[in-house]
């Protein structure tokens, strides 16, 4: 995984409002990302010529059982007609983000490969609900029309967790390359049954593969929290093996709490019950870190000479 690059990435207010039609572009970059919601596809197909373009989309919304998101990846010749046919033949979403190039420079081979690319990276990674029934193979193509293809791609996924897209990078390549503090201290669950390790990153709390929960529930276990235990062995994620839920690959919580209640099967403070090898508790490495960030001494700004 390539090392991250400080960028600029500006999102402008169509409508004026944060919630309305927004465009999205990145410093040296030719994509352009239109943002709506669902009620506002008649305006973005009046006033957006970008949508009557080439590429790829991705629709968003809450999955079935309310219990997290769900998102299909689709690509098109020209994204505004094909977004039409998805009012009457998809109901879960409720917003739209459309990527094309501001100079055309994306054809059909290349939004093919990124449909193809986009519903792999969501299925290996299993964070959110995946509509999508088929999985396209990637189009032949020349290999300097793969690699602007991937370099898009790259870009794509820059983008999409600042819209509160979190589908397409793996809990497993999360916990590698953004750790949060104490330089990716490994931590460790180990109560009520549950016999587990993850990290905690900036974007939540991930649980390792091979981390053991507890099968059974608490009778006061949340009907949020029960729901998603059931949702993750829908997905793949976890197994009951020999009376234990294991993890069967790495998986990002939006928070330790979370991680820790699917664990042991009811609720459960994440901050006290994740430990180090050392046994202290997630909430006295942050209090420590928080500590060490108020005794750093501040730089002066250089001056410049004159």
């Amino acid at each position: 995984m390539s090392q991250p690059r400080p960028a600029s990435i500006r999102i402008f207010l169509a409508d004026g409002k944060p919630d309305g039609l927004r465009l999205v572009e990145k410093s040296n970059w030719t994509g352009r990302a239109v943002v709506f919601n669902r009620a506002q596809l008649d305006r973005a197909l009046a006033k957006r010529d970008e949508l009557k373009r080439p590429g790829v989309y991705v629709l968003t919304g809450p999955a079935a059982d309310d219990s997290g998101s769900q998102l299909y990846a689709g690509e098109a010749d020209e994204l505004g007609k094909r977004l039409k046919r998805h009012v009457a033949g998809k109901e879960f979403w409720t917003r739209a983000i459309a990527f094309t190039s501001s100079n055309e420079s994306l054809n059909k081979a290349h939004v093919r490969h990124l449909e193809s690319r986009l519903i792999r990276l969501a299925d290996t990674a299993k964070q959110w609900a995946l509509d999508n029934s088929a999985r396209p193979e990637r189009p032949p193509m020349s290999e300097p029309d793969e690699a602007d293809a991937e370099g898009f791609l790259a870009e794509m996924l820059t983008i999409f967790p600042l819209l509160g897209v979190d589908a397409f990078e793996s809990a497993a390549e999360q916990a590698r390359s953004d750790s949060a503090g104490d330089a990716g201290t490994t931590l460790y669950l180990q109560s009520r049954g549950a016999n587990a390790s993850g990290r905690e990153i900036a974007e939540g709390f991930v649980v390792f593969k091979g981390s053991q929960g507890r099968v059974e529930e608490t009778q006061s276990i949340h009907q949020y929290m029960r729901d998603l235990r059931q949702q993750l062995q829908e997905r793949g994620v976890i197994a009951e093996q020999n009376g234990q839920l294991i993890f069967l690959q790495d998986y990002r919580f939006s928070s330790p709490s979370t991680a820790a209640g699917v664990l042991v099967g009811g609720a459960a403070n994440g901050r006290e019950a994740w430990r180090d090898a050392a046994g202290r508790t997630l909430k006295s490495l942050q209090k420590r870190r928080a500590e060490q960030a108020d005794a750093r001494p501040v730089e002066a700004p250089e001056i410049p000479q004159s």
